[in-house]
């Protein structure tokens, strides 16, 4: 082999290890994307049972429902007649309640409507809402700032304090 073969040799070799691992890093970050939804988006477009989402919105007035231990069956709704039943299995954060912000994660239950969900953040003050929910409710009118989540739909007063997060351990 002369010098010139290998230079390529080694140059190739190279560039295969670093396509390689650029590769790897899209492959992994490719499985931990969780896509944002509201309720409307979902009437929309459906997602696939077992797809891995955030589910962001308002906790529906009268719809919080704790059953044995600590699993709990709420709405999430953006205002429009779109409502997403939520499962949850774990200790909510302190500041959840109907009318509040909320951002689900999770997925889908294969074969129903519902989602079932295992992290839930709640809002931290009166002011604070997550951006893409804030975003998406600012567009249909239902949020402003400085009213502390007031809804101009009936929605209620949204909470305040500190912000909490919960898991579900599995």
């Amino acid at each position: 082999m002369t010098r010139k073969q290998k230079r390529l040799a080694v140059i190739a070799g190279g560039m295969g290890f670093i396509i390689a691992a650029v590769l790897l890093v899209m492959f992994a970050f490719s499985q931990s994307v969780a896509y944002f939804y509201m309720p409307a988006d979902l009437a929309k477009t459906p997602v696939a049972p077992e797809t891995r989402i955030r589910l962001g919105g308002l906790v529906g007035a009268g719809s919080v429902v704790r059953g044995a231990g600590s699993t709990v069956e709420f709405t999430v709704t953006d205002g429009s007649a779109n409502a997403v039943k939520v499962h949850y299995t774990g200790i909510l954060p302190d500041l959840f309640r109907e009318g509040q912000g909320v951002v689900t994660e999770g997925m889908f239950a294969s074969g129903g409507n519902v989602f079932v969900a295992d992290t839930v953040l709640a809002k931290h003050d009166e002011t604070y809402m997550p951006k893409e929910v804030a975003d998406k409710l600012k567009a249909q009118g239902l949020w402003q700032d400085g009213q502390g989540g007031q809804s101009q739909a009936g929605q209620g007063q949204a909470g305040q304090g500190e912000g909490q997060e919960a898991k579900a351990t599995r």
